[in-house]
């Protein structure tokens, strides 16, 4: 006869213990109680023990001495770096010759033909007044020759990613070796990759375009694996069935499947293009960059305007041509409008060859420069103080400084060294792994590693004030535009543009308004990131699904009820990845605030860019590269690091 034996149920914890994060924070107590006292009472100072820092002011300089003295001999330099910079220069002047032989018209007329065959007349007409507006502001030339060197960097970072998209695409293990590499070049600065190229090529066009490269190309290598590896393998079986080799089911099958992914990969690879570009005005890259970098340089606000308007309109042409060309639909012209527009192109160029405009008439230009500056020295003495009752922007400027950042920034730098660590490491396990912390904290103890503990946390009390203030405005707009489908309309060309506007160009408004120092820096930082908090927060709340809402509305809910209860907890993925993507982007353009006065790494970056003081540059960078490490850890979920695979 059988017998049933019974087992005891388990004791279950009480019901907030159950929790895994309050597990870890009932474990990180415990292990605080045991590290804190030791720590204080063997470092009880708050700054970094000096015999933790490694000097490498030293090597560095010995590097860069070594580098600058081979640069003419050495095989290294003689038959590699040498014919990689010579190709570069070849490629950027044959490019700016052939735009300049083309003439006004005949790259206006090409720009148009262009935009016509991806999207109609309308995009068109739109290209050619923005190229027609570039020579109206006397900045032609500056235009052409960032358009150049853009097209060098395009076409390489393109090639590039697409053949590491490829490889990771096709390759499982490819794949796992590319992920933490593109991971971590997606969080760098774009200052950080200014330093390694200038340290090999110097300063000049080959500088700017490899820096520019590195910094583009990943963007295609992601989406290209992505849309290779998210192939339908209904189709890819079908197709094998047929009995077609591996190539043959690359290019007939995979490919074409992939072909959305890729054409959106190409217009990021574009965006970030231009946006390196203009930055790379700091190592020699001149055109558009270069003018709005002098004229910031000298605090000419109208001078910076008139660059920094064609960089705009660059930025949105292109992304409106490339996202146009990405979409599903019959082309205007059918396929022999490729031919019509090539023969109208060669026309109009022939036709201002044979007239002798070929340049830019001076006549037709409309200088800005005077008004603007005339405009900003009324705001400087009517705006910038003593507006009854609500003051001016640089009384604001000045309260945010005294009240946010040095209170910030004086708090941090008070802490001792290793209680920051163990906040950051708290963080970094609370919403990820013991990976994540382990990662995050040693991302952090290298900047003390290097000698540059008190400027990093400068930088980091401008980050987290910008944050603040960023997900603030971004979660309440975001919400505003997720209820309300008037107002997301309304939003939605603002956002657009905001998003393609190269990092530099938001220094201009903000230095007009507030002049020069760390509360600017911190305010073009936050207009910045806000477009994308604002868009992925609107978007998780619009996704939240309808059925949880009607139940929630049937058992009598408010508006403020369902918002609260709902929506925001069912769209806690997306505002996570709204805070990651905000202190990412917040952080690329406080360390550019360097220029306008935003001192710590920043500062340290330019000073060692302009001053040829590499050693200084390169430590500065790599501080910066820590730092944004440790925040991409400590603000990046586990949900979001599972869905990438890893």
């Amino acid at each position: 006869m059988a017998t049933l034996t019974a087992t005891a149920p388990k004791a279950k914890l009480p019901g907030l213990l159950r929790h895994r994060a309050v597990g870890k924070l009932l474990l990180l107590a415990a292990v605080a109680a045991v590290l804190v006292p030791l720590a204080h009472g063997r470092w009880a100072s708050g700054a970094w023990p000096h015999a933790l820092t490694v000097d490498l002011s030293k090597p560095l300089a010995s590097a860069s001495n070594w580098v600058i003295d081979n640069r003419d001999s050495h095989p290294l330099f003689l038959y590699f770096f040498g014919y990689v910079s010579n190709a570069v220069v070849l490629s950027v002047r044959a490019v700016y010759l052939v735009l300049l032989a083309a003439g006004w018209a005949g790259v206006t007329a090409a720009a148009a033909l262009l935009a016509w065959r991806a999207a109609g007349a309308r995009l068109a007409l739109g290209t050619a007044a923005a190229f027609l507006a570039c020579g109206l502001l006397g900045m032609w030339v500056p235009t052409m020759q960032t358009l150049a060197l853009m097209v060098v960097a395009v076409l390489v970072s393109v090639l590039l990613g697409a053949l590491l998209g490829l490889a990771a695409g096709l390759s499982d293990r490819t794949f796992r070796a590319l992920r933490p590499v593109l991971d971590t070049m997606q969080v760098l600065p774009a200052f950080a990759y200014l330093l390694p190229v200038v340290l090999v090529f110097g300063i000049g066009v080959p500088a700017a375009v490899l820096a520019t490269v590195v910094y583009a190309a990943p963007p295609m290598a992601r989406l290209t694996a992505l849309g290779l590896r998210g192939a339908d393998k209904e189709v890819l079986e079908a197709v094998e069935s047929l009995g077609t080799t591996a190539r043959q089911r690359l290019v007939t099958a995979r490919l074409p499947l992939a072909r959305r992914e890729m054409l959106l990969g190409l217009n990021q690879t574009i965006m970030m293009a231009l946006s390196m570009a203009v930055i790379a005005s700091v190592i020699g890259a001149g055109g558009l960059g270069d003018r709005v970098y002098q004229a910031l340089a000298s605090v000419d606000v109208g001078a910076a305007l008139a660059a920094g308007i064609p960089i705009v309109l660059l930025a949105v042409v292109l992304d409106r041509v490339t996202g146009a060309a990405g979409a599903e639909g019959e082309r205007p012209g059918g396929r022999a409008g490729w031919a019509y527009a090539a023969v109208a192109t060669v026309a109009v160029a022939l036709a201002a060859r044979l007239a002798g405009r070929l340049e830019w008439p001076g006549a037709w230009t409309v200088p800005i420069a005077e008004p603007v500056n005339r405009a900003v020295d009324w705001m400087t003495a009517h705006l910038y103080s003593g507006v009854p009752y609500v003051g001016g922007t640089a009384d604001w400027a000045a309260h945010f400084t005294t009240w946010i950042l040095d209170p910030v920034r004086a708090g941090l730098q008070w802490l001792p060294w290793w209680s920051v660590l163990l906040v950051v490491a708290a963080l970094a396990w609370l919403i990820g792994t013991w990976r994540t912390a382990l990662t995050a904290v040693l991302a952090m103890a290298a900047t003390g590693v290097l000698g540059v503990w008190k400027p990093s946390l400068d930088t980091l009390s401008q980050v987290l004030a910008a944050v603040a203030v960023t997900l603030v405005l971004g979660f309440a707009t975001g919400i505003a535009a997720a209820r309300s489908d008037r107002f997301e309309r309304l939003l939605r060309p603002v956002l657009d543009v905001f998003q393609t506007m190269p990092q530099f160009v938001y220094l201009i408004p903000v230095v007009a308004l507030f002049g020069v120092g760390r509360a600017p820096a911190v305010a073009a930082a936050v207009v910045y990131a806000l477009p994308a908090v604002v868009r992925i927060t609107a978007q998780g709340l619009r996704q939240v699904d309808p059925a949880a809402l009607e139940s929630a509305r049937s058992l009598g809910a408010t508006s403020a009820q369902q918002l609260r209860q709902v929506q925001l907890p069912l769209a806690r993925p997306a505002l996570l990845l709204a805070v990651n993507q905000g202190v990412v982007l917040v952080l690329a353009v406080v360390i550019i605030g360097g220029l306008v006065g935003g001192g710590a790494l920043g500062y340290d970056v330019v000073f060692g860019l302009a001053q040829g003081d590499l050693a200084t540059g390169l430590v500065a960078g790599a501080a910066i590269v820590c730092l944004g490490l440790m925040l991409d850890r400590v603000t990046q979920p586990t949900e979001r690091r599972a869905k990438k695979g890893a």
